[in-house]
């Protein structure tokens, strides 16, 4: 069946952000030029999975030491994942690197301006190319995250459980997506799911779109969403290695979860009794958990205080424990480091 299209919602709801629209670091005011695509494309990547309050320290510490594409490009790998650190996703910073990269060596600097070009870059995805289509080159792009998803669910009662949906909820997005503005409107929509059509307690009373809404009433229903899968648990053991007020970090390989950046050494996480990497006085120092996309993890963490170099299993760096913070460890390590710092000043 055909969906009907409505200019009165889009106008509505145009209307509503013109006169409401967030004020965000990489945005333009309705009605003002588009901003840099550069920009765009920085807070749409950050903005993975990742809520707004999160990113803006982010978005503007990027922007401030790396302000155009091609400083970016020029960075040192290992600075641009330890500025990374605690935003999560780490393969995002990987390819926002070689994304960089890729559009000073083969663009001249200048982002493509279609989707399709977009989704030639490394990292852009085809929400991502229509958002930045959309928002920085002014094309008419139908621009669904999970914001838009939650709006269009509710105002058409969609039945059908997420993710089998998600096509129906494009469709329902393309039939009210303008030529014209399609910037703001991807962003206006953004905005309606983010402060109004919000995942619990939706202000209905204050949307633009509450008088046609046929999921107002019961909004919190929508989207349906198919029964949880457990995730499962995996165990591992972080080793704290310290000498001479310094400890011992390791590079993870540059493949894989929270790759290329610095870490504790730890052992497959597949089992908690593992060997320590060299010989000494070891303690336990408790545990952490840390839940990832698709697997929880609990992290055994020991600990151990070398008198006189050691031989050790492994290679890595000796890092200064007072200025631990500038390392740039994932969340992941911040907690087996403090659990483990706790652990050995307490002994």
């Amino acid at each position: 069946m055909a969906v009907e299209t409505s200019p009165s919602i889009t106008n509505k709801i145009l209307a509503h952000y013109d006169a409401n629209a967030r004020v965000l670091p990489w945005r333009s005011p309705p009605g003002t030029p588009a901003p840099a695509p550069y920009f765009v494309w920085l807070s749409e990547v950050m903005l993975q999975q990742t809520t707004v309050a999160a990113v803006r320290g982010y978005f503007d510490l990027f922007t401030r030491r790396w302000p155009r594409v091609e400083d970016l490009a020029a960075a040192e790998d290992a600075d641009v994942m330890s500025a990374w650190a605690g935003l999560g996703y780490y393969a995002r910073a990987r390819n926002l690197l070689a994304c960089a990269r890729r559009v000073v060596a083969d663009f001249g600097g200048r982002f493509p301006d279609s989707e399709e070009g977009l989704r030639t870059l490394p990292g852009i995805g085809p929400y991502t190319a229509a958002a930045i289509a959309a928002i920085a080159f002014g094309r008419r792009a139908v621009v669904v995250d999970g914001n838009v998803e939650r709006v269009m669910a509710r105002f058409h009662a969609v039945e059908t459980p997420m993710p089998a949906a998600k096509l129906r909820l494009v469709e329902l997005t393309d039939a009210i997506t303008p030529d014209l503005r399609a910037g703001d409107f991807a962003q206006a929509m953004m905005d309606l799911g983010a402060t109004i059509c919000t995942p619990r307690r939706p202000a209905c009373a204050l949307c633009p779109l509450m008088d046609g809404c046929a999921g107002k009433g019961d909004a919190e229903r929508f989207p349906v969403k198919a029964p949880k899968l457990a995730k499962p648990r995996r165990t591992g053991t972080a080793w704290w290695i310290e000498r001479d007020g310094q400890v011992l970090l390791v590079r993870r390989p540059d493949k894989g979860l929270l790759g290329g950046m610095r870490a504790l050494p730890s052992c497959a996480w597949t089992e908690k009794a593992a060997a320590p990497p060299v010989a000494g006085d070891w303690r336990d120092l408790g545990e952490v958990s840390h839940v990832f996309t698709h697997f929880s993890l609990t992290l055994g963490v020991s600990g151990v205080e070398l008198d006189a170099p050691a031989a050790l299993s492994l290679d890595g760096e000796w890092w200064p424990i007072d200025r631990l913070a500038e390392a740039g460890l994932p969340t992941l390590f911040t907690k087996a480091a403090k659990a483990a710092l706790k652990g050995m000043r307490s002994a």
